[in-house]
């Protein structure tokens, strides 16, 4: 009997181990989100491994969602026809955009807002038909779905980092237009275009700090305690 308890003890050391991350991982996890960027510039003509992109979307499912509903579906855009077609999609979008920046107009389309010619690899993210999950989203229904599927996000573009790829998420487009190219079912929601590929280099800030666009905000303005600050 004391032998199988020594054993078991055993196990759950050896479990306990498996679990317990290092000082080296914990730096290495943090260097990787604050290294991330929404990428826009790609190296033309480049092809990604199909290897690495099955890991990236192996991260990509391996994400938490609300009632273990994972809404998220993921198009891989091969075909050059349908990019073309998609670009001309978020094209449309982007002058659309243009015309809503006032006086920053011609700031605005200066800046380059997508890689979707350039980039290896090209994933629209759909939002699956709402499954009739309740646990944990009843009074948010579809804010938690969204939820979800933006953890899917992250973590593709966290393990594209990893990777030494860039990723840009790309939003300049009319879901109901981009969900009738993907032939998506009644009740799917396209919410990302995901443009994934080797770059030249990375930004060493976000590229609209980069660019002058805007400023990302300090921890603190953005931390508060127990409510709303007056």
């Amino acid at each position: 009997m004391c032998g199988l308890k020594n054993h078991s003890r055993q196990i759950l050391i050896n479990n306990m181990t498996a679990r317990h991350f290092t000082e080296a991982d914990r730096e290495s996890l943090y260097h990787v989100i604050r290294e991330r960027r929404d990428m826009r510039h790609f190296i033309a003509g480049s092809e990604m491994d199909d290897a690495v992109l099955a890991r990236i979307l192996d991260a990509a499912h391996a994400a938490p969602s609300v009632g273990l509903m994972q809404p998220w579906r993921f198009i891989q855009i091969k075909k050059n026809e349908l990019r073309d077609s998609i670009a001309a999609l978020v094209e449309q979008e982007r002058m659309q955009t243009a015309r809503q920046m006032g006086e920053r107009e011609a700031e605005f389309l200066r800046l380059k807002v997508e890689g979707l010619r350039e980039c290896a690899a090209l994933i629209a993210v759909v939002q699956a038909p709402d499954d009739g999950t309740v646990l944990g989203r009843r009074t948010m229904p579809e804010e938690m779905a969204l939820c979800s599927t933006a953890c899917a996000i992250q973590n593709m573009w966290l393990a594209s980092r990893v990777e030494n790829l860039g990723m840009g998420w790309v939003s300049f487009f009319d879901p109901r237009a981009l969900a009738d190219l993907l032939a998506c079912p009644e009740g799917a929601k396209p919410v990302a275009l995901l443009c994934i590929g080797p770059v030249s280099e990375f930004y060493d800030r976000p590229m609209l700090e980069q660019e002058g666009w805007r400023q990302g905000r300090a921890l603190q303005e953005c931390l508060f305690e127990d409510r709303w600050p007056e």
